[in-house]
């Protein structure tokens, strides 16, 4: 039997994709308009194809830095991999051209599978609160319009559509109901859930959207997922990494301890004895300083550091009301809140735990809150990863959807 084939739309750096692959799937393309979460990709689907020759000690040499990008590439990618990856903006005219480039990839076959959520912002309740028209007239509100080209192009079995919680919400729930209902016209039976991605695994606060469609006609149902039961907490995913002082470059490090329980049993660590990209942004003394106060209040009170609450002569403005939660420590006794792409402009949602190590996280931690292997190698330096990381949709969330939706195709091939 044939392995199932997707499509990734808006697909970022692969979160998705990575859970889908993992699960057996086959991607046929990912579409999406970062270049450097294109790159990711490539590298990513490299990796897929040299571990399933085994050659994946040829990837190693290249994330360890024994070798340029471009080698790498030159060695080991091939023109499927290259193309699979279109870095276009989906919308308008460009949708002709992708797809007369995964028509070359699909090759007339059946797609059985597309994926993907649009950039969020619009449906953010974050976004909506910082935009003066409440993101009323942002395009990216209607993509999921262009999202349903492709399904009324390729008709896949099944699409599944991940977003935010404030989707529900926008326009009164407008927006989410209009959705449904234009899925619904062009064929395809669909239901949702609000899932915790706590429920997979993954070590994070983080509420999502799962939208599934399915062809009208069919006995497909919309799954039930498992729940992991153990109480694991980020203390799990950070003990055995090396300490860092703010600003330190070091890519390749030694693991400083042994691994734990959870790094086992998902998978984290795993075949190498080197970690990268344990990268720490530099802060100024003003940010140190108030980070020190942050990280104490929190481990010895469980209290939150709040604007109004810093002395006077290390506050830069007068506004106490706006966006008091500024600087926020990452719970290293449960799980952190979430994971988001402003993470890339700083580091103060985001403080390191611990008051031996004053600094925001390190690229590889954030990449590990989100469920990221460690061997996954983000392109295009430390504020692009931190970017494509907070945008993802965790692998561990992504790779429990895959199974369950796989179970049920491949029932329906015997």
């Amino acid at each position: 039997m044939e392995s199932l084939n997707f499509i990734d739309l808006f697909s970022g750096a692969g979160g998705l994709s990575e859970g889908f692959i993992k699960a057996g799937f086959t991607p046929v393309a990912h579409v999406e308009i970062d270049k450097k979460a294109c790159d990711t990709l490539e590298t990513r689907l490299v990796y897929h194809k040299l571990k399933s020759e085994n050659k994946i000690q040829n990837y190693y040499d290249y994330i360890s830095g024994k070798m340029t990008r471009e080698e790498f590439l030159k060695s080991f990618s091939n023109s499927d991999i290259s193309d699979s990856v279109i870095n276009i903006p989906i919308g308008g005219e460009n949708n002709k051209i992708i797809f007369e480039k995964i028509n070359k990839l699909v090759k007339g076959k059946q797609v059985d599978l597309i994926v993907g959520g649009p950039p969020c912002q619009a449906y953010s309740l974050v976004g909506r609160a910082r935009d003066k028209d409440g993101m009323k007239n942002d395009p990216r509100n209607f993509l999921y319009k262009e999202y349903a080209k492709f399904l009324i192009k390729y008709e896949p079995k099944v699409f599944v559509f991940e977003n935010v919680m404030g989707l529900i919400t926008a326009e009164k729930g407008s927006y989410f109901k209009n959705m449904q209902a234009y899925f619904k016209r062009i064929g395809y039976e669909i239901d949702y859930t609000v899932q915790k991605s706590e429920d997979f695994g993954v070590l994070q606060k983080r509420r999502r959207i799962i939208l599934i469609g399915w062809q009208k006609g069919t006995d497909f149902k919309y799954p039930e997922f498992d729940k992991i039961k153990e109480g694991f907490t980020v203390s799990q995913i950070l003990s055995d990494l090396k300490r860092l002082k703010p600003g330190e470059q070091n890519n390749i490090t030694k693991y400083s301890k042994p691994t734990t329980e959870y790094l086992d049993k998902f998978e984290l660590r795993n075949g190498v004895d080197f970690v990268t990209q344990h990268i720490a942004r530099p802060h100024n003394e003003r940010d140190l300083n108030i980070y020190k106060i942050a990280i104490n209040k929190w481990l010895k009170k469980s209290e939150r550091l709040k604007y109004p609450d810093l002395p006077t002569e290390l506050k830069t403005h007068k506004n106490e009301t706006s966006f008091v939660d500024r600087y926020k420590v990452v719970d290293i006794n449960g799980l952190s809140h979430t994971m988001v792409a402003h993470i890339a402009k700083d580091g103060h949602h985001y403080i390191y735990p611990d008051n031996k190590q004053i600094r925001s996280l390190s690229v590889r931690e954030a990449a590990r809150i989100q469920s990221f292997p460690d061997d996954f190698f983000f392109e295009g330096g430390r504020s692009a990863a931190f970017r494509q990381i907070g945008n993802a949709v965790p692998p561990l969330m992504a790779n429990e959807i895959a199974k369950k939706i796989k179970k049920q195709l491949c029932q329906k091939q015997k």
